[in-house]
């Protein structure tokens, strides 16, 4: 009998085979079973393992490419993006000790993230964002949380009013500031963000963390 027999002498074919009397269908004769078993479990050829290898991993390198990992909050009425390299964790809010003679109005004070004390900033304060309960928010459930950012060496924690997640952008879909946008979040603002139809300013994650190292530390 052929290796293929279906399609020569199956349904496939001419309909000669004897055994089409006693399985009326090809799929329920042995043959065709073991056929099928024997091509599940033949060797995969090196070359096709290897071509396999190569189209992800270049599917993935334009995934990276052409699209950013963006940790997406919101202070006030604004909903705000920075990218989630430099994001550490997300905490439940926990107690500010403000220090003496510190008149910044950036820095809240300082606080303990499971024993490391870290420096508490007002990021409203700093892009200029004013508190906004008519806002709406994107959960039905709403928890005010800490985030934790980092970058070089420095540490820092911002209270935020709603936190949604990690979410990765399109590039491409970036777009300029508007020029509606409030002066100090604008100078802030690397791009604008479409993002479950909110407009969401992506940040500048490297003026954040100048200014913060030369108006708060120093």
């Amino acid at each position: 009998m052929p290796e293929d027999c279906w399609q020569q002498i199956g349904v496939q074919g001419d309909r000669s085979c004897p055994q089409l009397d006693i399985y009326i269908h090809c799929r329920n004769c042995p043959v065709y079973t073991s056929a099928g078993r024997a091509l599940l479990e033949r060797e995969v050829p090196a070359d096709y393992l290897a071509e396999r290898t190569e189209l992800l991993t270049q599917v993935k390198l334009e995934e990276a490419v052409d699209s950013l990992s963006l940790c997406i909050f919101r202070l006030g009425g604004e909903w705000l993006a920075l990218n989630s390299q430099y994001l550490v964790e997300v905490t439940e809010p926990v107690g500010v000790h403000s220090l003496p003679h510190r008149s910044n109005a950036i820095l809240l004070g300082i606080t303990s993230i499971r024993g490391e004390i870290l420096m508490c900033i007002s990021l409203k304060d700093l892009l200029g964002i004013t508190s906004d309960a008519s806002t709406p928010a994107y959960s039905p459930i709403v928890y005010h949380r800490m985030v934790v950012i980092a970058q070089s060496r420095h540490r820092w924690v911002f209270s935020v009013d709603e936190m949604s997640g990690i979410f990765r952008i399109p590039s491409a879909t970036l777009q300029p500031p508007p020029s509606t946008l409030s002066k100090a979040t604008r100078t802030y603002t690397k791009a604008i963000v479409n993002w479950q139809n909110k407009s969401v300013s992506y940040l500048d994650d490297e003026l954040l963390f100048y200014t913060l190292d030369h108006q708060v530390l120093t």
